[in-house]
């Protein structure tokens, strides 16, 4: 989740909130790649997840990557609870999972290495203190009551709240992980197509990166547990979104339905003041029971637009957030899924002719389908199988167009990080189906041997 943001000064008049989104748009050869991943610690010893501090924690891990490997410390209220580096960020979620935020890059091979290099750094540091990091979709064994707290204000607040709004919302915060790709938009219509695009094929995202198929130390019925446990966390700030496909909807209609979106907080000198359910209409009026009197700046509205958590969403970028947490191999294949349909027009034009024909509950039904099923999802007449192989030869047409070449001009382009995903789509196995193969295999039941077989 994020860290709080850097807007802007007050917001004197209304247009400011469209302005700010539409901010973002950048020219083509401006466009960049930014990935985030994040990932469960846990010690060696006792399979247990890591507690933020002591010596074997959290806290070691980042303290190792600030002394050893040059990040710089982010605190909140004298805690080290981040690092950055370069335009990168390293940040906790509210069970400790720990988390990159890629800088923003140029091309996959890019960012590919950045991963690696930030996953070998993590390795050296854990090796040494006897504690290992997995990629999964949502914690296989551990409870609720097992997962630390990291010690951040908003995540004191977002769990109190989560029970008053969802059955689930506790469950996403300490207990899965996901991995998301970044991406820039030209202009208002570029950003329509793209965030058109990335909700109606979020799907293929789930279905590919399923891997979750355990929790609570069984097996869960579903491929992919962590996008089950988001259809009821909190219905306000989650979902499909299908204004988005309405007649007219650009960056004012998003304004509209982020400021629908019940408030969290306020950020005010390095403290999270408890804002839970409130409006920010009201904010802009300077009625706000948590500040009254006071009206937001440009910050709060870039804070507030972090709270909304669909499948897909906009700030100054597009953010897709429908994939699991998984492999080291595919971390890198999920910004290039992405890439290959989104930064080449003619490989979007063609995304979009596939899907614009469907309707709200043809999507929803893909959606909910995909976290059951995996590849074996399907929609009436939409199979995900058949879908995903046609999604993918789009998505590498557009890395073969756009021909960003890697390892010093020995690699041609970038269609390589997609080999994983085609390997699934040929064989109809994702990482959970052969999560659940060895836990009904050689495994013999016991899910412990996740850990030792699958960390990173």
């Amino acid at each position: 989740m994020s860290i709080p943001q850097s807007g802007g000064g007050p917001i004197e008049h209304y247009s400011q909130l469209a302005e700010y989104l539409e901010s973002g748009c950048k020219p083509r050869d401006a466009w960049k790649i930014g990935t985030e991943h994040e990932k469960f610690g846990y010690c060696k010893d006792t399979l247990k997840p890591l507690p933020f501090e002591g010596e074997r924690s959290i806290l070691a891990v980042l303290e190792g990557l600030r002394d050893g490997h040059g990040w710089s410390p982010v605190e909140e209220a004298g805690k080290l609870i981040g690092l950055e580096k370069d335009g990168a960020n390293v940040s906790l979620e509210p069970g400790g999972q720990l988390e990159l935020s890629g800088a923003p890059l140029d091309n996959i091979h890019q960012t590919c290495d950045e991963v690696n290099r930030h996953l070998a750094d993590v390795k050296d540091i854990s090796d040494k203190i006897g504690v290992g990091f997995i990629g999964l979709g949502a914690a296989p064994i551990w409870s609720h009551e097992q997962m630390p707290q990291m010690p951040k204000g908003r995540y004191r607040l977002m769990t109190d709240y989560m029970d008053k709004v969802g059955t689930m919302g506790k469950s996403m915060m300490y207990r899965t992980c996901t991995v998301q790709v970044n991406l820039d938009f030209a202009s208002e219509a570029d950003m329509v197509q793209k965030l058109r695009v990335a909700l109606a094929l979020q799907p293929v995202a789930t279905a590919l990166f399923a891997n979750s198929p355990f929790f609570d130390g069984k097996v869960n019925g579903h491929k992919s547990w962590r996008s089950r446990i988001w259809r009821d966390l909190d219905p306000a700030r989650t979902g499909m979104l299908p204004f988005v496909f309405d007649e007219g909807f650009g960056f004012e209609a998003w304004v509209d339905y982020a400021l629908d979106v019940p408030m969290y907080f306020v950020y005010r000198d390095g403290e999270y003041i408890d804002a839970l359910g409130q409006s920010f209409r009201d904010f802009l009026k300077g009625e706000l029971p948590a500040l009254p009197g006071e009206t937001p700046t440009l910050s709060d509205w870039a804070d507030h637009l972090t709270t909304a958590f669909p499948e897909a969403r906009i700030k100054k970028y597009m953010e897709m957030r429908g994939a699991d947490g998984g492999p080291w191999r595919r971390l890198c294949a999920l910004p290039a899924f992405w890439v290959g349909l989104m930064y080449d027009q003619s490989s979007l034009d063609a995304a979009w002719d596939l899907v614009k024909g469907w309707d709200a509950e043809t999507r929803e039904m893909l959606r909910v389908s995909a976290s059951v099923d995996g590849l074996q999802a399907q929609a009436g007449k939409v199979r995900m199988q058949e879908l995903a192989q046609e999604v993918l030869g789009i998505a590498e047409a557009g890395l073969k167009a756009r021909g960003r070449v890697g390892a010093g001009g020995l690699v041609p382009d970038e269609t390589h990080f997609l080999d994983a995903l085609k390997e699934s789509v040929e064989s109809g196995k994702v990482p959970a189906d052969e999560l659940l193969d060895h836990y009904y295999g050689d495994w013999d039941g016991d899910l412990s041997r996740i850990y030792k077989e699958y960390s990173y």
